[in-house]
């Protein structure tokens, strides 16, 4: 039962995933992979928070499965290595900070619930 709720999850994910890269596309800074990688961030940040209190099967669902698809670490690693250097470390920075603030904004509206 878990494969299958991964799966569906999944399947979500990375169409969530490949529109947000199509309409994000050809701009200076890979934005679709930043705000799939943001939105992951946080939603798996507040389904952490609440953890205690939803059934188990909705991590599998949605915190493996959907946000494992939407999110991802290679398409970034790739697409800031492509960027110029400037660029790059612009990428990088705004990823990371973003990201990790997502996650605990997601953990914190978790809490406050």
């Amino acid at each position: 039962m878990t494969l299958v709720l991964v799966l569906i999850g999944g399947a979500f994910g990375a169409v969530a995933r490949h529109l947000a890269g199509h309409l994000l596309r050809d701009r200076v800074l890979p934005w679709g992979t930043f705000l799939v990688n943001v939105a992951g961030s946080a939603l798996l940040g507040l389904l952490a928070g609440f953890s205690t209190i939803l059934p188990g099967w909705v991590g599998s669902l949605v915190g493996v499965g959907f946000c494992g698809a939407l999110t991802t670490y290679s398409t970034f690693g790739l697409e800031t290595v492509r960027l110029p250097r400037r660029y790059a470390i612009l990428n990088v920075a705004l990823t990371l900070a973003a990201g990790f603030g997502a996650a605990a904004l997601g953990w914190q509206l978790a809490q406050l619930a």
